[in-house]
C-alpha cells in the first residue's frame, strides 16, 4: 500500500496546486525582453513611485530638466553670448573738408595742383575759374614747407619706408617705427601717393581721416583715401605742384 500511496499523493499535490508537468517546466524558458520606455516621464513609470527598489527623482530637478527642455535656444543663447563690445567713437570730418567744385582765380593754368597750408585745402585748378577743392591733413608746427615741384611718380597701396631722421625722431619719444611697412589697409600712406619731385613728401591717402583739417604730418600731404584715389585718376606724372 505504501509504495501506491505516494505517488498517488505526489500527483495529487501537484493537481491540488494548480501547476501541471507542463506548466511547471516553464520555468526554466527564455523570458522575453523587458521593454523599457526611454521617457522617464512615461506614466507606468511615474505610478511605480511607492513600488519597493525604486528611487523618486527630486521633483525640483525634474522641473528644472523639464524647462531646459523646452527652452532650449534660451538656454543656449544665454551660454554663448559674447559680452557687449565697448564703441569708440571717431572724431567726425568737418564737411567743409569733403570734395566740391568752388570758385578760383589763383591765375594757375587748368591741371596745376595748389596746395594752401594754412587753410588745408588742395585745389585742382580747373577750366572757367573753377577748382576742384579737397581738404588736406598738413605739416605740424616745424615741419611745415613751401615750394613747386612736379609728380615724378604715381604707386598704389604704396610700401612705406620711413626716413632714417624720422625713425630716429620717434624713437626719442619711444615710439618704435618700422624700416619697412607693405601696402595696405594699415599702413599710413593709405591708397595711393603722388611723389613729389625728388623729395620725401607725398600726397597721400591716410588710414585716419578724421586728421583732415589739421597740421598733424611731418611734411606731406594728407587726403581721406577717397580723396586721394579721385585725384590719382585725374592728374599724370609730370603735373605741376604749388606748395603754398
Amino acid at each position: 500500500m505504501k509504495t501506491v500511496l505516494f505517488p498517488v499523493l505526489g500527483a495529487v499535490a501537484v493537481f491540488a496546486a494548480g501547476v501541471t508537468p507542463s506548466i511547471a517546466g516553464d520555468r526554466y524558458a527564455d523570458r522575453p525582453p523587458v521593454m523599457v520606455s526611454p521617457d522617464l516621464s512615461a506614466p507606468w513609470v511615474l505610478q511605480l513611485g511607492q513600488a519597493p527598489g525604486v528611487v523618486r527623482q527630486n521633483r525640483q530637478v525634474v522641473q528644472q530638466r523639464r524647462l531646459r527642455l523646452a527652452q532650449p535656444d534660451r538656454v543656449q543663447t544665454a551660454a554663448v553670448q559674447p559680452p557687449a563690445k565697448r564703441m569708440v567713437a571717431r572724431p567726425q570730418i568737418n564737411p567743409i573738408y569733403l570734395p566740391q567744385e568752388v570758385d578760383y582765380d589763383g591765375g594757375q593754368k587748368p591741371g596745376t595742383i595748389v596746395i594752401d597750408t594754412t587753410q588745408n585745402f588742395l585745389y585742382l585748378v580747373e577750366k572757367n575759374g573753377k577748382a576742384r577743392r579737397y581738404g588736406v591733413g598738413t605739416g605740424k608746427p616745424g615741419f611745415e614747407w613751401s615750394g613747386t615741384h612736379k609728380i615724378t611718380n604715381k604707386r598704389e597701396w604704396p610700401d612705406w619706408r620711413p626716413p632714417a631722421q624720422m625713425i630716429k625722431r620717434e624713437a626719442a619719444k619711444g615710439r618704435y617705427l618700422p624700416t619697412y611697412l607693405a601696402g595696405g589697409a594699415e599702413n599710413p600712406l593709405g591708397a595711393r601717393a603722388l611723389y613729389l619731385g625728388t623729395t620725401e613728401y607725398r600726397i597721400h591717402g591716410t588710414n585716419q581721416p578724421w586728421t583732415i583739417g589739421g597740421a598733424v604730418s611731418s611734411g606731406c600731404i594728407r587726403m581721406r583715401n577717397e580723396d586721394v584715389v579721385d585725384l590719382y585718376e585725374r592728374v599724370n606724372v609730370g603735373t605741376t605742384v604749388e606748395v603754398i
